[in-house]
């Protein structure tokens, strides 16, 4: 069983924007899309290490800002890519609040 941590007000996101937050693992970027759903990546993408955190989120995909790489944000798979895939972590919100697996967290809050 998955327990999970509060990391964040999703008014703390904006919507089709993300925000990082550190982990034991390294730098997750948590998007919100325009309907407020919200999902966690790796924040480093595969091309050329790019901040997918400061790409442009559009629909359930996020874009890479360097070099266009577009990626699913439920699976983490890039669109046309040989090898563009990103790490996945389990988010979800409840009354709010943004919650994170707390298996990734090293400190509660969003950077």
């Amino acid at each position: 069983m998955t327990i999970f941590v509060d990391i964040a007000a999703l008014d703390d996101i904006p919507p089709q924007g993300a925000r990082v937050v550190r982990t034991a693992q390294g730098c997750v970027a948590v998007f919100r899309t325009a309907d407020d759903r919200v999902f966690a990546l790796e924040d480093r993408c595969p091309h050329k290490g790019g901040p997918l955190s400061e790409g442009i989120v559009h629909g359930t995909s996020v874009t890479c800002p360097l070099h266009n790489w577009v990626f699913d944000l439920n699976s983490g798979v890039a669109e046309g890519a040989d090898e563009g895939m990103v790490r996945t972590y389990p988010i979800r919100v409840e009354a709010g609040r943004v919650l994170i697996s707390a298996e990734l967290v090293t400190r509660s809050h969003a950077a």
